[in-house]
C-alpha cells in the first residue's frame, strides 16, 4: 500500500514525484510508455516562459511565475541545463504593435519583471538576424530555454534515489476505490494507493473516467516543429516569437539549449491522440513563418522533423484540484506553459495533499543533488577525435557518436541511474547519442550492442523509442528540405 499513487511520468508527474520525495509518505510514479517523459514532454519547444501571455487571474499565469522563478535553483541541484536568454516578441503592423502593449499590460499584472516595448532599432541591436521589416517588439528578460526531456530524467532520477518507485509500461486499465485506497490495475500488476494523482496528461481525460469524473475533457491539440543541426542555434540570441493568435504563441525561432536552431511549432487540433506525423505542406508553412522573423535561415541544415500533442481542457485553465471522489487528485489540461509551472505545479500539488490531511514529515536524510549525464562543451574537430572513434568495444574513452563525441563511459553511466533504460532514443535523450547530423545512422548499432551488454537483454528487446517502434531513426529527407527551402518568405 502506497500513500500516493502518481499516473503519468512526464515532467508535470516526475516534478510531483521528486517534491514528494523530500518527505516521509510511499510514493509511485506508474507510466505507460517505457521511459520517463515520452509523451509531450520529450517533444516540445524547451521555452521557460517568462509569463506575460497567460492571462491575469489564471492558474497559468501565476503558476508560471513561481516555476519560472525556481529553474535557475533546480538546474544547480538536479544539473539537467537551463540558461536565461531573454525573448522578444515580433509585431509587424500597427495592429499587432496594439497587441503587445496589452501583453505589456497583463505581463506586468502578472507579475513579470523588466518588460520593454522596443523600437526597431534596439530590436536590430540586440538580435541583427531579425527581420528589418519589424516594427518594435516586447522585451522579456526573464525567458529562458532547458532541456526538457533532460530535466524529466533528472526529477525522475532524484526521485527514485530518494525512495520513489517507479513502474515503467504499466499501462492503467483501471482505478477502483474502496475502503478508503485505490486500486490501480496495469499491465504490471495491481497497485494500492490512499491517494491517486492524475498527471496523464492528453489520456488524463480517460483516467479520471475511470473513477467516474467526467467534469472536464481533453482536445489533443499537435504541434510540428523542425530542428536544425548543432551550431546553427548561435545565429540567434533570444527566443524569438510573433505576436499571439487564439491557438498559441504561434511559430518561435529558438537555439536550443544545446545550440541547435528549432523552428515551430505550428497548432493542429487533432482526433487521434496518437498520431504525432509530421508532413511536409506543415512544414514548409513553418519555415515560411519562421522566414517572417528570421529571413536568413538556412534550412538545408534540418536535421529532424517531429510533433508533439499537447492538452487543451475544455476550460482553458490548468486543473489541479481533488474531484468530486475523495483523494483522487486531477493535475490535468497542462499545455503551455506547462513545462515552465511543472515546479511550482508540484508545490501546489503538495499544499493540496496537506490540505486535506496528509502529513506530510520533512526526510532528514533528503538529497536534493544529482550529478549530470553530461555537460554543454564545444565539439572538437573529427581529426582530434577519430582515434576515440576506433578505440575497442569495452573501452571507457570510445567515442561512440561521432557527431555528438559521445563517449562509452557517459553511455554506460546513463544506463546505471535507475530508470530501466531499454531503447536507443532513452540513450539518446540522456546522453545526445544519435542527435547529431547523421541522426544515428553511425552510432545506434554501437548505442544497441552496449545496452545488451549492460543491460542483459536480448537484441530483440532493444528497440529504438520502446515496444513497437522501429529499428532506425527517420530524417528529414533531402527533397523534403529542397522543397522547405524553396519556401516564399
Amino acid at each position: 500500500m502506497y500513500d500516493v499513487a502518481i499516473v503519468g511520468a512526464g515532467v508535470v508527474g516526475s516534478a510531483i514525484a521528486r517534491e514528494l520525495s523530500r518527505y516521509r509518505v510511499t510514493t509511485l510514479l506508474l507510466d505507460r510508455g517505457s521511459d520517463v517523459g515520452t509523451g509531450a514532454t520529450k517533444a516540445n519547444s524547451g521555452i521557460v516562459h517568462g509569463g506575460y501571455t497567460a492571462k491575469h487571474g489564471s492558474l497559468k499565469a501565476e503558476l508560471c511565475i513561481r516555476g519560472n522563478r525556481m529553474y535557475a535553483a533546480l538546474d544547480r541541484e538536479l544539473n539537467f541545463g537551463y540558461r536565461r536568454t531573454g525573448s522578444l516578441v515580433l509585431a509587424f503592423s500597427p495592429e499587432e504593435e496594439a497587441v503587445l502593449a496589452d501583453l505589456k499590460t497583463n505581463g506586468e499584472k502578472n507579475g513579470v519583471r523588466g518588460l520593454q516595448i522596443l523600437k526597431r532599432e534596439q530590436v536590430q541591436e540586440k538580435e541583427p538576424t531579425v527581420n528589418s521589416k519589424v516594427r518594435c517588439a516586447l522585451f522579456c528578460p526573464e525567458t529562458g530555454v532547458t532541456s526538457p526531456y533532460e530535466f524529466c530524467i533528472a526529477l525522475a532520477e532524484n526521485a527514485i534515489a530518494n525512495g520513489v518507485d517507479l513502474v515503467l509500461s504499466a499501462q492503467v486499465h483501471s482505478i477502483a476505490k474502496s475502503g478508503g485506497s485505490f486500486e490501480l490495475d496495469t499491465t504490471q500488476g495491481t497497485y494500492r494507493a490512499r491517494c491517486a494523482i492524475n498527471a496523464a496528461g492528453i489520456h488524463s481525460d480517460s483516467i479520471a473516467a475511470m473513477v467516474g469524473v467526467d467534469d472536464f475533457s481533453i482536445r489533443p491539440r499537435r504541434g510540428q516543429y523542425l530542428l536544425l543541426q548543432r551550431g546553427t542555434g548561435d545565429r540567434v540570441k533570444h527566443v524569438i516569437f510573433q505576436t499571439p493568435t487564439k491557438k498559441g504563441k504561434g511559430v518561435l525561432v529558438t537555439s536550443t539549449y544545446w545550440g541547435n536552431l528549432m523552428l515551430g511549432p505550428n497548432a493542429e487540433d487533432v482526433v487521434d491522440r496518437e498520431d504525432l506525423g509530421t508532413a511536409l505542406e506543415a512544414l514548409q508553412e513553418i519555415v515560411s513563418a519562421a522566414k517572417r522573423s528570421v529571413p536568413d535561415i538556412d534550412v538545408t541544415k534540418a536535421i529532424r522533423s517531429f510533433s508533439g500533442m499537447r492538452a487543451i481542457s475544455n476550460g482553458g485553465d490548468f486543473i489541479i484540484a481533488e474531484s468530486r471522489v475523495p483523494g483522487f487528485i486531477n493535475v490535468a489540461g497542462i499545455d503551455s506553459p506547462g513545462l515552465t509551472s511543472s515546479p511550482a505545479i508540484a508545490q501546489t500539488v503538495k499544499e493540496l495533499l496537506q490540505t486535506l490531511g496528509m502529513e506530510l514529515k520533512p526526510k532528514a536524510d533528503f538529497r536534493p543533488y544529482r550529478r549530470p549525464i553530461t555537460s554543454l562543451a564545444p565539439l572538437k574537430p573529427f581529426r582530434q577525435v577519430r582515434d576515440a572513434v576506433e578505440l575497442p568495444s569495452g573501452e571507457p574513452r570510445r567515442i561512440v557518436c561521432r557527431c555528438e563525441q559521445v563517449t562509452e563511459q557517459t553511455i554506460v553511466d546513463a544506463i546505471h541511474r535507475g530508470i530501466p533504460v531499454t531503447s536507443t532514443d532513452a540513450i539518446k535523450r540522456r546522453t545526445r547519442a544519435g542527435m547529431g547530423v547523421c541522426q544515428g545512422s553511425f552510432c545506434t548499432k554501437r548505442v544497441q550492442a552496449i545496452l545488451e551488454r549492460e543491460t542483459g537483454l536480448p537484441s530483440e528487446a532493444i528497440s529504438l523509442r520502446g515496444p513497437g517502434s522501429g529499428t532506425f531513426p527517420s530524417r528529414v529527407s533531402k527533397e523534403e528540405i529542397r522543397k522547405m527551402d524553396e519556401t516564399p518568405q
